[in-house]
């Protein structure tokens, strides 16, 4: 179930239903009670019971009806279905006043059935009205709780990835245990059409797996023994046996599971100004109501004209009925919530609403390049030896190798596949990485520098030799303040960034940056295939949040989004308005760092966000336009006596129910 907090915007720490709450904390004004939402398709027993009281309520309306009875005696007859069909709202109401927080929903349908059952005993005679407004309000609430759970449990649905067991084997035989009670190292197996319950490393096996719910990629990926597995996937075709290397609340179907939940916490600025609205328009609307009840017959009064208290009254009484601000209160929220679920299907993370409605207005794109904008998989294309030192190429790859054998940036682990066999790391001691630099190490009791030319100019080497070859990335050696050589690496553009950046530029993104820490020529290469105006280069990583920073100061409106890996550019990714992270599957500094995780290395996932992000806002902005729109038409109305209060309750229940399904269209981003 819901908790309270997220159904009505309470501030109250559980998650009772309303009815026993009060809603004395909340701000917005509403009435909802937790009961009218159910888990799952079935009607709960809250549910029914308040089905069964509608019935016999309309039952009741329909003896009273052909009942010839009058006066005093009919009022008695008619306050029987009265509070059977409207008892909590008033035991809410005056627990409210008793909390001193008058002004929500309850109170507003209290005085004026209240008012309406005193009319019918002074003047009209007529008291259905008072009861049937309790009872299409309670219906109304019921639908509008029935839809709003429906729209909750398709999000759910969708992140459907919550593991139930995780497989561990005893004496040949597998036993199912909770996965939150297994430690780091534990050895599990998981059976073909299972999820895998935990993150590890496939000891044994390969397999199939269905990773959609994570990453939105229908197509299935093979796995084999030595890689890595992260929780919350399927496994389609083999037996897997996994040696576990997180535990569950630190597994990453956790952390997914976490972030969705708490994404609804960070408000947007439309969802901020609804809630403020709310506290503001409710107390605004009762005295407009009193106004309205004494202003014009004190104006006939002073006119010499007979005052017409009843009819003002009753006007004054549909005009609070009609203020309700139920539409608003429930379905921005709700659109909101329905727009990070759609997006988490297609493997796109927002961790707020605030982040969605920002992504939305974004008009610059910078991109980080290694493992970005190319695949992060270098691979070594020449070696070049200081012909004054005597070094050989295989001398300087193993340096190299040995040096960087502890790193685990891409350009390290290409030096160490370079060369070819397992470094020895005993050789290999005081290892330092100077980030936006390259690393230090002892090796062979030799100190031993492989690094960038600022790490050259760094340890005091300045030769004539060291020069980066033109379009590759250069790794120099260093060896005793010796230069020894480099190494030369070339990295590929990914196949999908190209059509990527088209579809930015065709969703409106003005401005594409390059922010790298390779140098100038690499840079200004990859910049030139792919179109992007502004190239910054040689950066380390505290020179990016300085470039970010010009950027930022430069805008005029739009916002700004960083687009990286989410390990070396944590500074910029959380400086900049939207935090994109490539690659967020199973990598804990992304989903730490970013504002939105892309959960595999797809950028044409980022045109996408923009699109759910720029529906729903467009949606919430409709239901804000639509629902104040007929709420101030039909408040008008009503002043006027044009139309009554169960008409009003009526229109009010209508607008509600199409502003909650006009959310709901959020969830459908496929086609987008």
């Amino acid at each position: 179930m819901s908790s309270h907090k997220e159904h009505c915007g309470c501030s109250s720490p559980t998650d009772n239903a309303h009815a026993g709450c009060s809603n004395s904390s909340c701000g917005c004004g509403c009435g909802h009670k937790e009961a009218a939402l159910p888990d799952g398709a079935k009607l709960t027993k809250d549910q029914k019971i308040m089905v069964a009281r509608m019935a016999i309520t309309g039952i009741m309306l329909v003896g009273l009806h052909f009942m010839p009875v009058e006066g005093f005696l009919k009022f008695l007859f008619y306050l029987v279905p009265y509070f059977f069909m409207g008892y909590d709202i008033l035991l809410q109401a005056w627990n409210g006043i008793l909390n001193r927080k008058i002004f929500n929903v309850n109170f507003l349908m209290t005085v004026a059935t209240i008012g309406a059952l005193v009319l019918g005993l002074t003047s009209t005679g007529d008291y259905t009205e008072a009861v049937a407004v309790m009872l299409f309000y309670q219906a109304g609430e019921w639908f509008e709780g029935f839809a709003v759970a429906k729209s909750r449990q398709s999000i759910t649905q969708l992140m459907d990835i919550r593991p139930d067991y995780a497989n561990v084997e005893e004496d040949g035989h597998l036993r199912q245990v909770s996965p939150e009670s297994l430690p780091v190292g534990s050895i599990i197996v998981v059976q073909p059409g299972e999820k895998v319950p935990l993150d590890g490393v496939v000891m044994e096996g390969t397999s199939t797996l269905n990773t959609l719910a994570l990453t939105g990629e229908s197509l299935p990926q093979d796995v084999e023994e030595g890689q890595e597995i992260v929780s919350g996937i399927i496994n389609l075709t083999g037996k897997l046996t996994i040696k576990t290397t997180k535990t569950f609340s630190q597994s990453t179907v956790a952390k997914i599971m976490e972030l969705v939940e708490q994404a609804g916490e960070r408000k947007t600025t439309t969802e901020a100004f609804i809630i403020k609205f709310a506290r503001i328009y409710t107390p605004i609307v009762c005295c407009g109501a009193l106004a309205l009840f004494l202003c014009p017959p004190l104006l006939q009064i002073i006119l010499r004209n007979e005052p017409q208290w009843t009819v003002w009254l009753y006007r004054s009484l549909t005009f609070l009925v009609i203020s309700c601000p139920c539409a608003l209160v429930i379905s921005i929220p709700l659109t909101f919530f329905a727009g990070i679920g759609g997006a988490s299907r297609e493997g796109i993370l927002i961790k707020g609403s605030n982040f969605m409605e920002a992504l939305a207005r974004t008009d610059t794109v910078v991109f980080d390049k290694t493992g970005t904008l190319t695949e992060g998989i270098f691979k070594v294309t020449s070696i070049n030896e200081n012909p004054y030192v005597g070094m050989d190429a295989t001398s300087l790859l193993e340096y190299a190798a040995l040096c960087e054998c502890n790193s685990s940036h891409p350009i390290s682990r290409s030096i160490v596949a370079a060369y070819g066999k397992e470094p020895d790391r005993s050789l290999v001691k005081d290892v330092r990485e100077i980030a936006g630099m390259g690393i230090i190490a002892q090796v062979k009791n030799q100190r031993v520098a492989a690094g960038n030319i600022k790490l050259m100019a760094k340890e005091g080497i300045q030769l004539a030799e060291i020069q980066d070859s033109q379009g590759t990335t250069t790794i120099h050696i260093a060896v005793n303040g010796i230069y020894g050589g480099s190494i030369n690496l070339e990295d590929s553009i990914k196949a999908t960034v190209p059509e990527a950046l088209a579809q930015l530029r065709q969703v409106g993104i003005k401005k594409f940056v390059l922010l790298t820490g390779d140098n100038s020529a690499v840079a200004q290469k990859v910049g030139c295939r792919l179109a992007i105006e502004q190239v910054e280069s040689q950066l380390l990583p505290g020179d990016k949040v300085a470039k970010l920073e010009e950027i930022l100061a430069t805008q005029q409106g739009g916002k700004v989004a960083f687009v990286g890996d989410g390990i070396n550019d944590a500074p910029v990714l959380s400086r900049s308005d939207v935090g994109i992270a490539m690659g967020g599957l199973g990598s804990d500094a992304a989903i730490e760092a970013a504002d939105i995780i892309l959960m595999d290395d797809n950028l044409e996932k980022i045109p996408k966000a923009i699109k759910i992000s720029r529906k729903t806002l467009g949606i919430a902005h409709q239901n804000i336009g639509f629902a104040l729109g007929i709420k101030f038409s039909c408040m008008i109305l009503g002043a006027m006596g044009i139309t009554t209060m169960w008409l009003a309750i009526f229109a009010d229940v209508g607008v509600m129910v199409l502003a909650v399904l006009n959310a709901i269209r959020a969830l459908q981003v496929k086609k987008l």
